[in-house]
């Protein structure tokens, strides 16, 4: 069954809602809080979710301008766009991701849903653009919320943040000039609600089992496979749970074995 825009469009806002509760009772010094991501405040986290919401309401409704954006980008753009976001206070941060946030989603509800979206990556669907968002808002707020020690509460935005970490199998290859295995992967995932998520043949020898939201926590790389109850049967599986990367661009830093409990 095909996922609708309004559907994947209610699943941001519920994990847009949780994290927005976990930010609002921040001070100053709540929001200067280091994060486990490399040198980035929690007030970084959400500059960075901003601007790229931003970004994708270029790309959804002026791709050719979102092309040139691209062309004329430097490296180092996202650390640079960092230390600009950070003469923004805390609520003035929030108030620009809020804002950008509902510019986007109504740029998704009224998108063609036969265009392609330009992006860092690779171009992409429109709901495909629409579920990096949620996985990338569930990625962000996680670090949000281990910095804060609290628990993340789940929404329906993790059954997304799950289907995307098992489509960008390839990527997490490709992001390591790896050749992409042929071989299929079996995924059951248990969910919060109690039922079970599936994606792959029935007969697949290489397997990954465990909670959704371990699951989820390793292909965004927000835990090592070692701190999690995710199980791998196969060694192709084994290898894709150590290399797992959801978003796009280069590999990513991940987190150390025994940096998190199970």
């Amino acid at each position: 069954m095909a996922v609708l825009i309004p559907d994947l469009c209610r699943d941001l806002s519920d994990e847009t809602d949780v994290l927005v509760a976990a930010l609002e009772p921040l001070d100053d010094a709540g929001w200067d809080m280091p994060t486990p991501a490399d040198a980035w405040s929690i007030k970084d986290q959400i500059a960075h979710l901003a601007f790229f919401d931003g970004a994708v309401v270029t790309a959804v409704t002026d791709p050719e301008r979102f092309r040139a954006d691209l062309a004329a980008l430097s490296g180092g753009f996202v650390e640079a766009q960092a230390a600009r976001d950070r003469a923004r206070s805390g609520p003035d941060t929030l108030a620009a991701l809020l804002g950008a946030r509902a510019a986007m989603i109504e740029a998704f509800l009224h998108a063609d849903l036969s265009q392609r979206v330009p992006w860092y990556g690779p171009e992409m669907s429109v709901a495909s653009a629409l579920t990096a968002r949620i996985m990338e808002t569930w990625a962000h707020g996680q670090d949000v919320f281990d910095t804060l020690h609290v628990a993340h509460p789940p929404t329906a935005a993790l059954r997304q943040v799950a289907h995307i970490g098992v489509r960008a199998m390839p990527n997490s290859y490709s992001a390591r000039r790896m050749a992409i295995p042929v071989e299929p992967v079996r995924v059951e995932l248990e969910a919060p609600d109690g039922s079970t998520w599936i994606w792959g043949p029935d007969d697949a020898v290489e397997r990954v089992t465990g909670p959704a939201a371990d699951f989820c926590l390793v292909v965004t790389q927000r835990r090592h496979l070692a701190d999690t109850a995710v199980h791998t049967s196969g060694d192709i599986a084994g290898q894709w749970m150590l290399i797992a990367q959801a978003f796009a661009g280069p590999p990513g830093s991940g987190r150390q074995a025994g940096q998190f409990s199970v």
